[in-house]
């Protein structure tokens, strides 16, 4: 495949301290395993760090996009959907925070094709109007989706309905053995996006969002499943006939 034919893809980084030599500063970030998937599925990844929120920056930025990828990382300031911090949640990266939703607000007005990666299903939610569970064991009663010291879990997902989810993963298997590393979760689900998969105890996997050519978004990890990039071969797909309309 050509570079001509590889359709952009924007992943939104992490803004953290980070170290490296002799270096102890801030710093964007992006774990390796999210942009090599997209290369592997046939894109050009190029990282969007957090900065400071204007509408035209993120407009000019989506002019340069064929695609957009919410990805993992801290949790939100629950402030964003009215609530309190429980004492498990993260301090808020309230700058990435602003910045992911003002490119989601955007991307879906101009219904340039995306996928939410665990935060990003969140950022989805709460940027529609939903909420989350803050913390998962006090729900489910255990651990099971954050096992902690950066160690995957894999739980069963069953897909539910026609979907895009449906499309690119419903061949296997129903459910879906998926890895996850996350302590919240969807509570109330946003007008407008339709839930397409669950886990047994019914904490929500993946969210589309119906009124967009491709808006989907899922509680897990598939940047972790290297032997299966369906998802960002879906997403690099919508890319490619979403750049093919507009030229």
């Amino acid at each position: 495949m050509s570079a001509s034919d590889r359709p952009v893809i924007g992943l939104t980084t992490y803004l953290e301290r980070a170290q490296t030599g002799v270096w102890d500063v801030p710093a964007a970030f992006l774990p390796k395993s999210y942009f090599e998937a997209v290369t592997r599925a046939g894109g050009i990844a190029v990282l969007l760090p957090p900065q400071p929120v204007d509408p035209e920056i993120a407009r000019r930025v989506l002019e340069g996009l064929d695609g957009l990828i919410i990805t993992g990382g801290k949790d939100l300031d629950p402030a964003r959907y009215g609530q309190d911090a429980h004492p498990a949640t993260d301090e808020p990266r309230r700058d990435r925070d602003a910045w992911e939703d003002e490119l989601l607000r955007q991307a879906i007005d101009r219904d340039l094709p995306f996928l939410g990666i665990c935060r990003g299903a969140q950022v989805l939610n709460v940027a529609l109007g939903g909420s989350l569970h803050q913390h998962l064991p006090d729900i489910v009663g255990d651990t099971t989706y954050q096992a902690g010291a950066g160690v995957f879990n894999r739980v069963a997902v069953a897909l539910e309905g026609e979907s895009h989810i449906q499309e690119m993963l419903g061949g296997d298997a129903d459910p879906l053995a998926v890895p996850v590393y996350h302590h919240q979760a969807i509570d109330r689900i946003a007008e407008g996006l339709v839930v397409t998969a669950r886990t047994g105890d019914g904490v929500i996997q993946a969210v589309e969002l119906p009124t967009v050519a491709f808006g989907v978004a899922v509680q897990w990890h598939p940047e972790e499943s290297p032997e299966d990039i369906r998802l960002f071969e879906g997403l690099v797909d919508a890319a490619r006939h979403y750049r093919e309309a507009r030229a």
